[in-house]
């Protein structure tokens, strides 16, 4: 059973920690790039626990209403590409929202606690894997920033044919006065 006051402290100590925060978004790019948000209700969870960093795996536990199970297919999917994905049933502790003096706990000003039905569901993903992805995003982000560069070497460099050749080159048939090969343009 969990408690969301432990759900709570987990996302608060995201934003403290930049490494975790770091860990996490490299993570949500593993899920978003394996097209796991295609699935039903994958996109609906919460993170509940992690990221816990081991030596070989990366684990994050989110969680869903009982009613609202995501699709198993994206499970896996998950293994697949190596990930384990453990699917379970569990309970959250929940404060009801006061809306009647039954609704306060005794001796406190605070609401009861009520405890909800959730699918909790276990995710750890090989540091290799996450690795990949960061690899071919960053490759892809370098293409789109830096312009190709040409293909074709300059004139004025000379190749290995040319200075066996003597340096000696064929003009090019508009500089001959001929016409370029398929007509004029």
């Amino acid at each position: 059973m969990h408690d969301i006051l432990e759900v709570i402290k987990n996302t608060e100590s995201l934003y403290n920690s930049n490494t975790a925060m770091s860990v996490l978004k490299d993570y949500e790019r593993v899920i978003d790039e394996l097209d796991l948000y295609v699935y039903e209700n994958w996109k609906n969870g919460e993170l509940a626990v992690g990221p816990n960093i081991d030596r070989h795996w990366v684990s994050c536990t989110f969680m869903w209403p009982l009613k609202e199970m995501p699709d198993p297919m994206g499970g896996k999917r998950l293994l697949d590409y190596g990930c384990k994905v453990n699917y379970k049933k569990s309970h959250i502790l929940v404060p009801r929202k006061i809306r009647t003096p039954d609704d306060i706990r005794p001796m406190s000003k605070k609401g009861k606690l009520d405890r909800l039905p959730i699918w909790m569901v276990e995710v750890r993903m090989p540091k290799k894997l996450i690795a990949d992805i960061w690899g071919g995003y960053q490759k892809n982000l370098d293409a789109q920033l830096d312009p190709i560069k040409p293909l074709v070497p300059k004139a004025q460099e000379t190749q290995p044919a040319d200075e066996a050749m003597g340096g000696t080159e064929a003009p090019a048939p508009e500089e001959a006065g001929g016409e370029a090969p398929g007509g004029t343009i």
